[in-house]
C-alpha cells in the first residue's frame, strides 16, 4: 500500500462514529502553520522536555529528531508514536524512519546531507510536468506570460535552497519562446 493511501486508524474507546472523524493536520491552507502549532505544541513539548531530545525539527507536521545513538532514536520513536496516539494523531510509517544523516534526510521536499541538499527526484518529475502544462497552457492562449513566468519562477525560488544549478538548466532549457511567444517544438533535451 502506498503511504499516502489513508487507512482507517481506531483508538481505544472509538465507536462506530469514529469513522466520520476529520483526520490529520489542516495542511495546505493560509492558517495550516498556525493551526499546526497549536495541535502539535503538546507533541514539541514532550520532545524536548519528556523525551530531552537536544536537537529537533519540526515544521507543520514534519519531523526530525537527531541523536548519535541509535538505540535512543529507536526508543524515542517507540515513546513519539504512542504520545502521537494518545492525542489521536498517527504517522505515516514509510517516510517515520530512523537513518543516518549521511544517507541523507527527506525534509520539504529535498534530501539533506551533512554537505549538500538535493530536490526529491519525485518533487522535480511533478514540477517538470506542472511547469510543462503551465507552458502550454500559456502557448494556448489561456494563461498571460506573466502567469507562466509565475509559475517559472515560484519553482526556481523553492529549489535554489539545494544544489539545483544544473538541474535547473536540464527543467527549463525544454521551454524556448521568442518576441512571438512559445516555439512549438522545443529543443531537445539531453538527458544524463
Amino acid at each position: 500500500m502506498h503511504y499516502a493511501e489513508y487507512r482507517m486508524v481506531w483508538f481505544p474507546g472509538d465507536d462506530l462514529l469514529a469513522a466520520c472523524r476529520p483526520r490529520g493536520l489542516p495542511i495546505g491552507n493560509l492558517t495550516s502553520q498556525f493551526w499546526s502549532n497549536c495541535f502539535m505544541d503538546p507533541v514539541d513539548q514532550f520532545v524536548k522536555r519528556e523525551l530531552g531530545c537536544p536537537a529537533y525539527l519540526r515544521y507543520v507536521d514534519d519531523m526530525a529528531l537527531f541523536s548519535d545513538s541509535k538505540a535512543e532514536l529507536w526508543a524515542w520513536k517507540r515513546a513519539l508514536l504512542e504520545r502521537l496516539a494518545a492525542l489521536r494523531l498517527t504517522v505515516h510509517e514509510g517516510p517515520a524512519q530512523v537513518v543516518p544523516v549521511q544517507t541523507g534526510i527527506p525534509w520539504l521536499g529535498f534530501v539533506v546531507y551533512p554537505t549538500h541538499r538535493r530536490v526529491k527526484s519525485r518533487k522535480v518529475v511533478e514540477a517538470t510536468r506542472r511547469l510543462t502544462a503551465r507552458y502550454d497552457e500559456w502557448g494556448a492562449g489561456r494563461i498571460s506570460f506573466a502567469e507562466f513566468d509565475a509559475s517559472v519562477q515560484g519553482w526556481i525560488n523553492h529549489v535554489r535552497y539545494a544544489d539545483s544549478w544544473g538541474l535547473r538548466g536540464h527543467v527549463l532549457r525544454r521551454f524556448v519562446w521568442d518576441a512571438n511567444g512559445p516555439i512549438r517544438e522545443p529543443r531537445p533535451v539531453a538527458c544524463g
